[in-house]
């Protein structure tokens, strides 16, 4: 099946991040040169997709946004001080790629994963299958493939959906959404489970391609709930279950690469360190 569109969202404080996230924001984290947002971008690339819709919120200058846009005077300088050989490094959006930037509303009071796809696929009225990849933790493969493109090629119906899953050590469980698996499609998720009760050592990191179907049931979730700002997360993962118990089917695929997380000071350093090949 052909994936032509791609949600990111990337709105939000990554208050896990503090302090260095009240002035960088979580997806322009640096992984060696290139900022955590740049490698789901290329995955996206890879995977063949040409529309991506960057969910970024009201700050007064967006620096994901500055990322993937033209800089003049950068440019202007550089070949001033014959430095024409970094022109390509800083030609940053993928060649035949169109990136739309879409500022999230209500941000700081209807939040979650749910609400950046819900208000993408409304305003943009998205009718087809598209991926939906958080935007500050990447698939890593050495040999340049893309976990995202086998699960876009495991999908053979658009009235399927998919997600990546990551194998962990069963002792890390109950830190996780852990998945129930049936013949490689997704019977259910379990927030942190206790390791005795976890039905897998196989977790959810937020990396789908959702139908059409599906992604109506996470706008009509968006919409029919009201939660306050103290109360919970609009949940992605809430909409999905109730997929399943509908009989929607999801295709679970583990992948083939390294999960690189930059949410926590721990894996942004260890993310580092992959990368850059310590």
């Amino acid at each position: 099946m052909e994936i032509k569109k791609a949600i990111i969202p990337v709105a939000g404080w990554g208050t896990r991040r503090l302090p260095i996230t009240k002035v960088i924001e979580k997806s322009m984290l640096p992984i060696g040169n290139r900022p955590i947002v740049d490698y789901v971008v290329e995955d996206c690339a890879r995977a063949g997709i040409k529309e991506v819709y960057i969910v970024i919120d009201e700050k007064p200058f967006s620096q994901v946004k500055a990322y993937y846009e033209q800089n003049a005077t950068l440019n202007k300088y550089l070949i001033a001080r014959g430095k024409e050989d970094k022109l390509s490094i800083v030609e940053t959006k993928p060649n035949g790629m169109t990136i739309h930037f879409f500022t999230q509303k209500d941000v700081d009071t209807r939040y979650g994963t749910a609400a950046p796809v819900a208000q993408v696929v409304e305003q943009f009225k998205i009718d087809e299958p598209v991926a939906v990849l958080m935007g500050d933790d990447f698939m890593y493969n050495r040999d340049g493939s893309s976990d995202l493109k086998r699960l876009i090629d495991l999908i053979k119906t658009p009235e399927d959906s998919g997600l990546l899953a990551v194998e962990i050590p069963h002792d890390e469980v109950e830190k996780y959404g852990v998945l129930k698996i049936e013949d490689s499609i997704l019977t259910g998720i379990y927030e942190k489970p206790k390791k005795e009760d976890a039905p897998s050592n196989f977790i959810n990191v937020s990396k789908y391609v959702m139908s059409a179907k599906l992604l109506k049931r996470v706008v009509d979730y968006y919409n029919s709930n009201h939660f306050g700002p103290r109360d919970q997360e609009y949940l992605i993962t809430d909409p999905i279950i109730e997929h399943i118990k509908a009989q929607g089917k999801i295709h679970v695929l583990p992948i083939t690469g390294e999960y690189l997380d930059g949410g926590t000071l721990e894996g942004w350093l260890h993310a580092n360190n992959v990368v850059c090949g310590e």
